[in-house]
């Protein structure tokens, strides 16, 4: 065998050993567990840290403000050093009826703390101060919720036992851009941090999605949340973390009830979603760059390249290893497809997309070492912001 053929062969097995040993990560049937009506529904508080979202707000603030949650609720927003008008367009929608909203300023962050977990802090000190409230749902500032979220949240995290319940949002996938970058995202996010493997209770994995996370207030303090994590630009991943470490129980899995209405028009803004925290993922790690790198080829690249390149030269062997793989990582990716509603012909693309995550992390890294890394809204934060 030559080398076109060795390396289609790792790519092949890589791919098998992907497909079968990674948690089943390419599956989409982890939602929400079983649930009832509990006995008695806890009081819970809704925070929303907000820094310019005057253009999603209109959107995403009404689905809170209308959740019909047998208990008592209530939504603090946060408004983070807003420009647009965040903190008087949330007043306005909040007139027109629904449950309790309070907008409340911390202003600028003290050192060491990154922006969103700043606004996280400031919601859930007053959120203690008032002191009846049993879990804070942290939820993004672009998520909408159906009117039964909340409900279908805490019943799941009372049945269960749950400390931490998570939705990873259903992305907005409108644009060409969006179709080929959105899902890849959740697909990738899911093949670092398998959901089966984050819910096994003990389970070295952990993680949650920053959009959606309920929380039971009374391990976040345990676990000396936001305190413990105020560097962390991973803000989520971070967070089920210190829980987990806390003794508490964590679930994460596909939403149903919640999605995220930020359009990513274009491919730049998309770039800098991506690029201003990969490189924090790598721990700022110059050799953990490189292996991403070196693995994102192999496993991503050398499929079409080895299929290519055994077709071009007539090595039948090379092109049925590389056409092997390729059909392996297509099929992993059709679920996805199917749950964002997407054609399957975009499946055999993502060769082409995982290249164009191949490039924002080097970009990422590349801006962190220019002094603009994790720039997010007019903020930078460095190495000490890091996960």
């Amino acid at each position: 065998m030559g080398a076109v053929e060795w390396i289609g062969a790792g790519s092949l097995a890589a791919w098998v050993w992907l497909a079968l040993a990674q948690g089943f990560f390419w599956r989409t049937d982890v939602r929400l567990p079983p649930r009832g009506d509990p006995e008695r529904w806890p009081s819970v508080a809704v925070v929303v840290p907000a820094r310019d979202e005057a253009a999603v707000l209109p959107v995403s603030l009404p689905s809170l403000l209308a959740q019909k949650y047998p208990g008592r609720a209530e939504v603090v927003l946060v408004d983070d050093g807003s420009t647009d008008g965040t903190g008087e367009l949330a007043r306005e929608l909040a007139a027109r009826g629904g449950l309790p909203l309070t907008v409340t300023a911390p202003g600028e962050p003290e050192p060491g703390w990154t922006g969103k977990l700043w606004a996280v802090r400031h919601g859930m000190a007053l959120v203690r101060e008032r002191g009846d409230a049993e879990y804070v749902l942290l939820t993004d500032a672009d998520i909408a919720h159906a009117p039964d979220s909340l409900r279908e949240l805490v019943a799941a995290a009372r049945s269960a036992d749950l400390d931490l319940v998570s939705q990873m949002a259903r992305l907005r996938v409108v644009s060409a851009w969006e179709r080929l970058i959105v899902p890849a995202f959740v697909y990738f996010f899911a093949q670092l941090y398998p959901f089966r493997w984050v819910n096994r209770p003990g389970a070295r994995t952990a993680a949650a999605a920053g959009g959606c996370v309920l929380l039971r207030r009374a391990v976040a303090e345990r676990a000396g949340v936001p305190d413990s994590i105020r560097h962390a630009v991973i803000d989520d991943v971070t967070l089920a973390r210190a829980v987990r470490r806390a003794g508490g129980r964590i679930w994460l899995g596909l939403g149903d009830r919640v999605e995220s209405v930020r359009p990513y028009a274009g491919l730049g803004t998309l770039w800098r979603m991506v690029s201003r925290s990969a490189y924090a993922q790598l721990r700022h790690n110059p050799l953990l760059l490189a292996g991403t790198v070196a693995g994102l080829a192999l496993v991503y690249l050398a499929p079409p390249a080895a299929l290519v390149t055994g077709l071009a030269t007539g090595g039948a062997t090379a092109a049925a290893l590389g056409g092997a793989a390729w059909a392996v990582m297509a099929g992993t990716y059709l679920p996805m497809l199917r749950y964002y509603r997407q054609p399957r012909w975009l499946a055999p693309l993502l060769p082409g997309t995982a290249l164009l995550y191949l490039l924002m992390t080097v970009d990422s890294a590349v801006q962190h070492y220019r002094g603009r890394g994790a720039a997010w809204k007019g903020r930078t934060y460095g190495a000490t912001g890091a996960s």
